[in-house]
């Protein structure tokens, strides 16, 4: 299974690709949304995308509706990981096509429960 992770945090992208290599995944990074459709376009669709919110050139809301936007795409899962607790935060990322979210800080345990609300079964 593959993995990309999208966030401008390096330490973010350390912690999230450790726990999904420790599930199984092969895990690819990217810093900001762009980065991200770059990877997309090179590499093609993963089982699975988790996204932050707020980052520098592309942020996650923009990431996530030019995902929906491309229909070979729409399909994808998306996660969002972020620290946007409020209920319109939560609102506004479930409108743009979110699948799930996720609060930082979060654990393995989290992780894999996301994962397998998607559909996707991890240990």
């Amino acid at each position: 299974m593959n993995a990309l992770v999208v966030d401008d945090s390096r330490v973010i992208r350390t912690v999230l690709g450790r726990i999904l290599n420790d599930l199984g995944f092969k895990v690819q990074e990217a810093a900001n949304g762009r980065e991200a459709i770059e990877s997309l376009d090179r590499t093609g669709s993963p089982d699975v995308v988790f996204v932050d919110w707020n980052m520098p050139v592309m942020n996650g809301l923009e990431f996530i509706t030019t995902v929906r936007g491309d229909a070979k795409r729409a399909g994808l899962p998306l996660v969002m990981v972020t620290s946007e607790s409020e209920m319109d935060s939560i609102t506004k990322a479930l409108e743009v096509g979110v699948n799930e979210y996720i609060m930082k800080p979060f654990d393995r345990e989290i992780v894999r429960d996301k994962l397998n609300m998607l559909g996707i079964s991890v240990g």
